[in-house]
């Protein structure tokens, strides 16, 4: 679990890099400079960690380009405190990313190897997020309704179980489409009143349902 000097530096230049393509939010900047992003990545990538790309982390799955997990975040606009869920946990690095900035994360995966991984690997960080295995599409009734949602994976629509799971005034960030998806920020303006704006395409592995294992 070694971060070194030299990781460091590096992630120095990705946060400059990723700051020179449009993120002007310092406090998701600085959350990308704090998280070390070759942890959570197979060791045969290590060396590759921060380059400003996305990555396979097994299952079919990616660790998302350290671009686009900024540009998602920095679309919620997390405010300390705010109660988030996250729908594809992944290798868990998003979920580090929303702690850093002071959230309380809930997480769910379908792929129950990532779950265990991610696990594992949060609580060596010490970073807590409450992770759950099952179908990002059901979203998390029993802790609903959230400050904000993420969605890391592509939807063919916005599910209309997760803007229900939305607080009043709440955001939800996700790609929507069946190739290409289109970053959809959600905003709830009433019990059954949504503002929806969008932010440019994307490339993310798609929102599948029913399909836990």
């Amino acid at each position: 679990m070694k971060d070194t000097e030299k990781h460091k530096g590096l992630r120095r230049k990705l946060v400059e890099e990723i700051r020179n393509q449009g993120i002007e939010s310092e406090k998701v900047l600085d959350a990308i400079d704090s998280i070390p992003r070759h942890l959570f990545m197979d060791s045969s990538f290590e060396h590759l960690a921060y380059m400003n790309n996305a990555f396979p982390i097994g299952n079919d799955q990616t660790i998302s380009q350290p671009f686009t997990v900024a540009f998602q975040t920095e679309l919620l606009n997390i405010e300390p405190g705010d109660r988030v869920l996250e729908i594809g946990t992944g290798s868990g690095y998003q979920a580090a990313v929303l702690y850093k900035m002071g959230a309380t994360v809930f997480t769910i995966e379908r792929h129950a190897p990532l779950v265990r991984k991610a696990k594992i690997l949060l609580q060596k960080l010490h970073i807590r997020a409450t992770i759950r295995f099952g179908d990002g599409y059901k979203g998390w009734p029993e802790e609903a309704p959230f400050d904000k949602i993420i969605v890391t994976c592509g939807a063919s629509t916005i599910p209309e179980v997760l803007m229900q799971q939305l607080k009043i005034g709440g955001i939800m960030v996700i790609p929507v489409g069946e190739f290409i998806q289109k970053m959809k920020v959600v905003i709830k303006k009433e019990e059954d009143k949504f503002e929806i704006f969008d932010f440019g395409d994307f490339r993310f592995v798609p929102m599948l349902r029913n399909k836990a294992k």
